[in-house]
């Protein structure tokens, strides 16, 4: 009520807000004089802020005195008030009502604190017409913050302050962050005050935290206590971030797991990024796991290899969050930084178990991003790691840890694709490199690689069943070999035999490399065995006995593999051609009866038969039976002229030289120009034409009249074409070979 005698003379505005107050404050809000005041302030709006002012006035003047009974009422009767107008006008009021909240949190009785944010959270639900510039929410923030830490003995008191405080905190959010206009509450300065607060409560309650498996965003519920009620806030902030703002966010985050050591053990760690996984928009999804790993990359010379280890652990576990929603360029920025931290693991000195342990958890993150990614993406990433592969000249410690560590991540890679045509999975760029560390020196690189080709070529889950060298062949898994796969082994069968040769006469070869390498042949055959390329792995499987028979360099036990898997091999080719059976059997029971040793499965050491003498000739497997027999099946090997096909052992350079010269018809002109082969095989002497080219002869060529030379070119591309037309395709073939073999000698001789 107006004091003295002149509350007739006052205004009409401060004569409805008096009547609202009754005399006694436990009868309440005064509702029919409300009515009265909600229909002045909406048939007069001028007269809000007037009415809001004043009303303020009596609130602080009710809170000085301690009357709580009547400063409930000011509020109340303000609340009401915000409901019911919604006029262009109400900034006025709400600059009055804002004041009224402050005064309420500045008080020390937390009872009045409470009351205020749940007027302030009214308030914030509230859709105003018009935006407010000048309107800030400092105090606030810094207020409801402070309140989430609220450290009070008793617990039911703490919790009340802490969940008034978190909804504080959620009603500015939800107040600011949707007005461009109003303050911008994703200033660092706001979000460290109000991440850490919602993270001291989560981090308080970790315990009691709704577990499910895709960690759901938990039902709002008026009962829910502060730890629960933190976490729906987060994941209503991080809802509502945008792609400039998720860093805001993600780095307080990261700032107090540091200030705090809550990495280790990381459970909480793992549970706070994957609510914010789910509930960032999943186009942004990918820069949480950017930042995280430059927050990472900042550890790697600070922090222990177990802080860094629970940091890619916590990694592993959301990584794959993010890969449905990442293209383009993002997809080798992620695994581009994944690959740099293991590089700059294996140059550091520690050589401890946690580093090792941060490798592989690496690596596993690296697995877990790429099994969500499309097969062409995994493709490109393979390519990509095999690019920061250390070549083999190398020879640093750090670098063949580097390497044994790049490998492993191919493999991981390798295990979650799906290979469909071997053509698409090998392309050149990655097969020829492969291929290379195929015959590193260092035995366990050796075995990473035929593991990689394992992972690859098995389409039909055949290498648990070809894992060791055996005879006994059952439920093999094979389809009919498509053109496809033909060409393939037209294009790249050679080279990929000659280097399992090569890699099967390293004289350093452990028990294990032998059944890889087995495994890697046995799986091609599966793969690609028909009509077309059975001579090729015939050939390769005589080749493998070959070397055990003439290597100088390899040891007995050795020896005898070679045996053991070449009878293998033969064996399997006679599962996929049920003709060769009879024969394969008639070899294995020489080998019974007569050398029993070469015979699987391998051993590693042999102490009674010494394996390169006295081998029977039956218990070998001879090249004139095995193509009498299929001659008579009416497979007629038409490329073949020698004893035995033998691969050439040299690099996956020469090889590419190879195959791209074999396909030079300047130079197939130039040997069939010479004149034809001897009947043995032997090359004729080049003529006049087969010049050397030195600087004399580009000279005398220079020098000729034009016509001179467009004659000679007429007449050799007449003499090539006639060439082709009469010449058989056997002896194109074996020409354009010798040719190219006889490049490569001048080019040593240089």
């Amino acid at each position: 009520m107006v004091a003295g005698c002149c509350g007739c003379c006052a205004p009409r505005y401060k004569r409805l807000v008096d009547s609202v107050f009754p005399r006694n404050p436990q009868d309440g809000l005064v509702k029919s004089n409300m009515e009265k005041l909600t229909f002045y302030v909406l048939s007069s709006p001028e007269k809000l802020d007037r009415v809001g002012e004043y009303l303020y006035q009596k609130v602080s003047r009710d809170i000085y005195r301690k009357r709580n009974g009547f400063t409930v009422i000011g509020v109340e009767c303000m609340d009401q008030l915000l409901q019911a107008c919604h006029s262009q006008t109400l900034n006025l009021f709400v600059e009055s009502f804002l004041k009224m909240v402050q005064k309420l949190l500045e008080s020390p009785d937390p009872n009045l604190q409470i009351l205020a944010t749940k007027s302030f959270v009214k308030f914030a639900n509230i859709e105003e017409d018009t935006p407010s510039y000048h309107r800030r929410y400092d105090f606030f923030v810094s207020k409801f913050a402070s309140m989430c830490h609220n450290n009070s003995s008793n617990d039911e008191f703490r919790n009340e302050i802490r969940k008034a405080g978190i909804q504080g905190l959620k009603s500015v959010v939800r107040k600011t962050v949707s007005d461009e206009l109003v303050e911008n509450i994703w200033e660092t300065s706001h979000m460290e005050k109000i991440i850490p607060s919602l993270l001291f409560n989560m981090e308080h309650g970790r315990k009691t935290l709704v577990k499910d498996e895709n960690d759901g965003v938990t039902e709002a519920q008026d009962e829910i206590d502060a730890p629960k009620l933190a976490e729906n806030c987060m994941r209503d902030l991080v809802n509502k971030a945008t792609f400039g703002h998720v860093r805001s966010i993600v780095k307080p985050v990261l700032h107090h797991f540091d200030a705090f050591e809550l990495w280790v053990p990381n459970d909480f760690a793992v549970h706070t990024f994957r609510v914010i996984m789910f509930s960032i928009q999943s186009q942004y999804s990918y820069a949480v796991i950017e930042t995280l790993m430059n927050h990472l990359e900042q550890h790697t010379h600070s922090s222990n290899a177990k802080i860094r280890t629970s940091m890619a652990d916590v990694l592993a576990k959301i990584i794959d969050i993010a890969a449905g929603e990442s293209v383009g360029p993002s997809v080798l920025e992620i695994v581009n930084a994944i690959v740099q931290h293991i590089q700059v693991s294996t140059k550091l000195d520690r050589v401890d178990g946690d580093e090792k342990s941060y490798r592989e958890t690496l690596i596993s993150a690296l697995g877990e991003y790429v099994t969500h990614l499309p097969d062409y993406q995994k493709i490109e990433i393979m390519k990509f790691i095999m690019q920061k592969v250390p070549s083999r000249s190398d020879n640093c410690q750090s670098h063949r840890l580097l390497q044994n560590m790049l490998l492993k991540s191919l493999l991981m890679v390798g295990s979650k694709y799906r290979t469909t045509y071997l053509s698409t999975t090998f392309p050149i760029a990655f097969l020829q490199p492969l291929l290379t560390l195929s015959q590193d020196d260092d035995p366990e690189v050796r075995l990473l690689v035929q593991n990689i080709l394992h992972t690859l070529i098995d389409r039909r889950q055949n290498r648990e069943k070809l894992f060791t060298p055996t005879l006994k062949l059952e439920n093999i898994n094979r389809e009919p070999s498509t053109r496809t796969d033909i060409l393939f082994v037209k294009k790249n069968g050679a080279e990929i035999f000659s280097n399992m040769i090569a890699s099967l006469e390293k004289n350093n070869n452990e028990l294990r490399n032998m059944n890889a390498i087995y495994t890697t042949v046995a799986l091609f055959t599966v793969e690609l065995f028909c009509e077309d390329t059975l001579f090729d792995f015939v050939r390769l499987v005589l080749s493998f006995q070959d070397l055990a028979i003439t290597s100088t360099v390899l040891s007995p036990a050795q020896k005898i593999h070679l045996h053991v898997i070449a009878l293998c091999l033969f064996v399997l080719i006679a599962y996929c051609l049920p003709v060769l059976k009879e024969y394969s059997d008639k070899v294995i029971k020489a080998r019974r009866d007569q050398a029993i040793h070469l015979m699987p499965p391998l051993k590693t050491r042999y102490e009674v038969y010494e394996p390169s003498q006295n081998i029977p000739d039956a218990a070998l497997l001879s090249q004139d039976a095995i193509y009498t027999l299929l001659k008579q099946e009416g497979f007629e090997p038409t490329t073949v002229k020698s004893a035995a096909y033998t691969f050439p052992r040299h690099s996956w350079v020469d090889a590419h030289m190879q195959s791209s010269s074999t396909t030079d018809l300047n130079s197939i002109s130039l040997e069939v120009d010479s004149g034809s082969s001897t009947p043995d095989g032997t090359k004729q002497k080049p003529n006049q034409t087969d010049m050397e080219l030195t600087v004399e002869s580009l000279k005398k060529i220079l020098n000729e009249p034009s016509e001179n030379r467009k004659a000679v070119e007429s007449e050799k591309r007449k003499n090539l074409n006639e060439s082709f037309k009469t010449a058989a395709f056997e002896d194109l073939v074996s020409k354009a070979a010798a040719k190219v073999c006889d490049c490569f000698i001048r080019l040593h001789k240089l």
